[in-house]
């Protein structure tokens, strides 16, 4: 229970909240609104740092992990001290957010996720919670867990546009895409500016070949792209440019690369990725991107050290390699394995040793010409790459890159066997209009078979 020196109220959502300050109130709820809605005011808790309230000293610690560097759990670490140290003064669902944050700072993802589905359960309303452990079931690949997350807010929160947001996406990565797109469109009819819903409905639509449409989707919810955080503005404009790229518009991906995607906040894990990303799916495209990758690669030789998460951890390696750092690529090479062998935890053991370590020598691989590797590591990581995290339009590059193996190792069959349904599923795809007819020329098969880039 609250001291007398504490203030028992509630925050915008109507969750209780205990606050040694009251003056702190308004910077708590940035932290909850701009978190939800992916906004950049959730930094503005650290205002509020002085008042060592459990659920302020909580968010901060939060604020500091979501860096996803390996200097953020330490960073985290004196604002959960403090959070912990004055948590019986808070109420259980302050408690209960103050001991997943915790166990996050700790690197006990399983314990973290048993709290937030808690939490979920016991105050659907905590919607800070509820997103922070769609987070990390996210990162580890568990889209069912995502959903039923949100699922359990429903009945209490269903007037929070954000809620319908988290909802669309858990839909989305279940393959549920009806479902998906009802729920986006749901939250953008109760608000228009939902990035995250434009983001779910960009996945829907690139999944379903509904390549013009989406362009002018996102096209025409752009302009509600303001103050968010840097990765929502950058990832809504990668999913643009996602667009772009499958109809050949290869100018324009290169321009909102160079003002969009890169650049608003380049110290970023995840700009970083997007970067890197969007310069090798370009490249794989046949695209020259001139000397893209050496500023990129600059801010990536800082991270050999950092195996917060392996979906990263590849990508820095990739982009290492195709910006030509060759020690710096060795050097996470070897770091990455050496980090595989020392995981204890099942889930974090299984993904560095199976997933990570044979995709990692399969990238190297292909960043080296030896499409023989690639294609063969590449090939026995595929398979079970969910279990990275990331979602599925991100997870692709590794497809698109040993799909290239294999077709520069000489596997025509292979790759016709693999390209064709792709073509299928997007007849609007230029990009893969083209690839298909190079492979069906080699292997001598009628031209025109595979599909047409739609007119």
């Amino acid at each position: 229970m609250p001291s007398s020196t504490h203030t028992r109220t509630t925050d915008s959502l109507g969750n209780p909240v205990t606050l040694q300050d009251t003056a702190s109130a308004a910077a708590l709820n940035d932290f909850v609104e701009g978190f939800i809605a992916c906004e950049a005011r959730a930094v503005n808790v650290l205002n509020a740092a002085a008042d060592t309230s459990p659920i302020v000293q909580a968010s901060c610690a939060a604020l500091h992990m979501f860096a996803e560097s390996a200097d953020a759990p330490r960073n985290a670490r004196p604002f959960i001290n403090q959070a912990l140290a004055n948590a019986p003064q808070a109420s259980d669902r302050e408690q209960r957010f103050v001991a997943a944050v915790a166990a996050w700072v700790d690197g006990d993802l399983p314990r973290a996720i048993a709290l937030h589905e808690e939490q979920a359960r016991l105050f659907p309303r905590d919607l800070a919670s509820l997103k922070l452990g769609q987070y990390h079931l996210f990162n580890r690949g568990d889209s069912p867990g995502m959903l039923r997350l949100a699922l359990q807010a429903v009945p209490a929160a269903a007037d929070v546009p954000y809620l319908h947001g988290m909802l669309a996406f858990g839909w989305e990565q279940c393959h549920l895409l009806d479902r998906a797109e009802a729920s986006a469109r749901h939250a953008i009819a109760l608000c228009r500016k939902e990035p995250w819903a434009h983001h779910a409905l960009a996945h829907v639509m690139l999944t379903q070949g509904r390549i013009r449409e989406g362009t002018d989707f996102m096209a025409s919810m752009s302009d509600t792209w303001t103050g968010l955080n840097s990765f929502m503005v950058t990832h809504n404009w990668w999913h643009q440019a996602l667009f772009l790229l499958e109809q050949d518009r290869h100018a324009e991906v290169l321009a909102l690369y160079d003002s969009q995607v890169w650049g608003v906040v380049k110290e970023y894990t995840q700009d970083q990725i997007g970067a890197v990303s969007l310069l090798a799916r370009l490249e794989l495209a046949g695209v020259d991107v001139g000397n893209r990758w050496a500023d990129v690669a600059d801010h990536l030789a800082l991270r050999l050290a950092d195996h917060v998460l392996p979906f990263l951890d590849l990508q820095y390696l990739y982009g290492l390699a195709r910006a030509g750092r060759m020690e710096a690529v060795h050097t996470l090479h070897n770091n990455i394995a050496a980090h595989a062998a020392t995981r204890t935890e099942a889930h974090e053991r299984t993904v560095w040793q199976q997933v990570c370590v044979p995709a990692a020598q399969g990238l190297l691989a292909h960043a080296q010409g030896d499409w023989a590797t690639a294609a063969e590591q590449l090939g026995a990581a595929l398979p079970r790459l969910v279990e990275i995290g990331g979602s599925h339009a991100q997870r692709d590059l590794f497809h698109q890159i040993w799909l290239d193996a294999l077709q520069r190792n000489g596997q025509w069959a292979a790759v016709q066997n693999l390209l064709q349904p792709l073509v299928n599923g997007q007849p609007e795809s230029k990009r893969l209009a083209r690839q298909v007819g190079v492979v069906n020329g080699v292997l001598g098969l009628p031209e025109g078979c595979g599909g047409r880039a739609f007119q």
